[in-house]
């Protein structure tokens, strides 16, 4: 490897693996009940419907099992919510966040710098939000579209400034509380996150992003994102997540819901690097009407366990889905992701392709469901899931599901299961190529599918993620 390739791994490994003192301006204390819950609404200076809302999330919670029944499922024994400090408020002056980097601490705006968010916001994107720890810091939207009335701001915001959207569409009918205990959770607990309103017939020309931070040990994250495409409009999100490596694990359980309307197209994608001490437990759902486009893409590099399964309901008539995700594992990882699609009006199309890479005996699983219902007549599915393992002690696993309750639909499933073939080693090494380089060359080509529909920038880093991954250089 070359002086040149030599500090260009340093400095990306540099970007993910470092973390800051603790600053904060509140923090609860450990554990989950109705007090801690009374004391984060408060701290937010909530309406009352909110805090009933995460109250009545709370007895969820409390009453809903772990999902231990599940075959093959990752080991969620060591999380205990009583170990879990759910709620960091950073310190900083302006509650909702800054709107110029300049005016952050100087602790924030190293980690931001660091991970290359200002530059990106310059070079790719039409808005940027940042979270630390529990809350927005920075939040910013590009004059053009605020104009045009898209609006792009913080959840804990959008709750005071667009409270009647937030009521209307928060954890009612795309993620409910009784969707899943850590839905249920999420909706007790959440704070930060992201609120999208993109106006009809508006064409958001270049993707938006968030990116969630965790810094401190034992900590949980909980941002909420809410998107909401009106008819004839068009928007890409990118999430992107990180965290630091520390003994104690941490718990991200986020929520997503998505609502895209009549003709309208949203592009939901993620770039997850999780350290290996982190839960990462989301809940991601998209409402689709008639004519809607919904695309999840998807790349889960780290977390020493991700339940992670993005789902569209396909509501209208000609709706469309498409996913397509990438899973890495690597020691001790266990990564449970896939794709949940529902559809419940004729002539909708869903396609799902799965992509996992396994080494040093990781674990990676496609966990999916496509549902077909009665009358959804001229409906058509293909599912896709490859998976490429580097060892004989890694493992990769399809659990496949489909409920087809119309007979005039067209279903399509293959999956292939593979070790890298020496015989392709050896034909990269024949050209020049040493046997990391060969076998990186080789991950590259597989996960294709998913760095093309990123922003370049994006694509560069994926790729990156995955060398450093396959080199064993991020924990």
């Amino acid at each position: 490897m070359s002086s040149n390739e030599d500090l260009q791994e340093t400095n990306t490994e540099a970007r993910f693996e470092f973390s800051k003192d603790e600053a904060s301006a509140f923090k609860s204390e450990k554990g989950l009940d109705e007090e801690t819950i009374r004391v984060i609404s408060e701290d937010k200076d909530e309406p009352d419907w909110m805090l009933q809302r995460r109250l009545r999330a709370l007895k969820q919670f409390q009453k809903m099992p772990m999902p231990t029944d599940w075959p093959e499922a990752p080991d969620l024994s060591e999380i205990d919510v009583d170990e879990i400090v759910p709620y960091i408020r950073p310190d900083i002056e302006t509650r909702g966040g800054v709107d110029d980097w300049t005016d952050l601490p100087e602790d924030i705006k190293d980690t931001f710098d660091k991970l290359g968010i200002p530059e990106a916001e310059k070079n790719a994107l039409s808005g940027v939000g940042a979270q630390y720890e529990s809350e927005i810091v920075y939040q910013n939207m590009q004059e053009q579209w605020e104009e045009q009335g898209v609006v792009f701001c913080d959840m804990d915001e959008a709750v005071q400034e667009h409270e009647d959207l937030v009521k209307e569409y928060f954890m009612t009918e795309a993620v409910p509380p009784s969707d899943n205990k850590f839905a249920a959770l999420h909706g007790a607990i959440w704070s930060g996150g992201s609120f999208v309103y993109v106006p009809e017939d508006t064409n958001v020309e270049m993707p938006i992003q968030a990116y969630f931070r965790m810094n401190s040990e034992g900590m949980g994250q909980f941002e909420h994102t809410l998107i909401i495409a009106e008819e004839g409009s068009e928007v890409h999100y990118i999430e992107g997540c990180s965290a630091p490596k520390y003994s104690e694990f941490n718990l991200h359980c986020g929520g997503v819901e998505v609502f895209v309307k009549e003709n309208a197209h949203v592009q939901y994608s993620t770039v997850q690097n999780w350290s290996k001490s982190t839960y990462n437990l989301n809940t991601k759902r998209a409402i689709a009407e008639q004519d809607a486009r919904m695309e999840w893409v998807s790349g889960s590099m780290g977390s020493k366990a991700t339940m992670l399964y993005p789902s569209t309901i396909l509501k209208g008539r000609g709706a469309s889905d498409n996913h397509i995700t990438i899973a890495f594992a690597g020691e001790g990882q266990d990564i449970d992701t896939g794709a949940k699609v529902y559809h419940n009006a004729p002539e909708t199309k869903s396609t799902i392709e799965s992509k996992s890479v396994a080494k040093d005996g990781g674990r990676t699983n496609y966990r999916g469901l496509v549902h077909i219902a009665d009358g959804a007549k001229n409906s058509s599915t293909a599912v896709e899931c490859d998976a490429l393992m580097f060892d004989n002690e890694s493992t990769s696993d399809t659990m496949p599901y489909m409920e087809i309750d119309e007979s005039k639909v067209d279903v399509a499933h293959e999956a292939t299961v593979g070790k890298i073939g020496d015989e392709d080693i050896f034909y990269l090494q024949s050209r020049g190529l040493d046997d990391d380089d060969a076998k990186q060359m080789i991950v590259s080509g597989f996960i294709e599918p998913l760095t093309e529909e990123l922003p370049i920038e994006y694509a560069v880093e994926m790729n990156r993620l995955v060398e450093l991954e396959m080199e064993g250089s991020l924990g």
